[in-house]
């Protein structure tokens, strides 16, 4: 009963072992157990993991908090990916293969501001009005237009 089509989204089994992964990788950065300066300084969000169709890489999606370089972050979570491997195995001893774990910077925030701030556009703004006005008043309008069409 393998899933085949990769098209139609991640099975719910990908999705189990994704936060499995994810909870496991944030219990080992909370826990400082990976030696480097610049991870041991920062805050670091893990939105998701996204694990491949035969469960052997994930890829987790992060967010350092409060710092601006995430490339230097996300570098430096690369190089220590093996250190991670290893100290999340005991948290999924019940996988069949351990999954090589790879590091990608989250950019769902920023994109997710880009649409607030056109949200708040006023031509949005003024386009939601006028979409308000026409499904919240129609008696209003269909009266209107009957005047214009009289007094011609």
């Amino acid at each position: 009963m393998a899933r085949t089509n990769s098209s139609s989204g991640p099975t719910q089994r990908m999705l189990r072992v994704g936060e499995q992964v994810r909870a496991a990788i944030t219990q080992v950065l909370q826990r400082d157990e990976i030696r480097d300066p610049l991870i041991e300084s920062t805050v670091i969000a893990i939105s998701e993991v996204r694990m491949s169709n035969d469960l052997k890489i994930a890829t987790a999606y992060v967010t350092p908090l409060g710092q601006q370089d995430h490339a230097a972050l996300v570098a430096a979570l690369n190089r220590n990916a093996r250190a991670v491997r290893k100290h999340i195995t005991p948290a999924l001893r019940q996988m069949k293969f351990m999954p090589e774990v790879r590091f990608r910077d989250d950019t769902s925030f920023d994109n997710y501001q880009k649409i607030d701030e056109l949200l708040r556009s006023p031509e949005v703004a003024r386009d939601l009005n006028r979409t308000t006005d026409d499904h919240g008043d129609d008696t209003a309008a269909d009266t209107d237009d009957a005047d214009k069409g009289s007094s011609n």
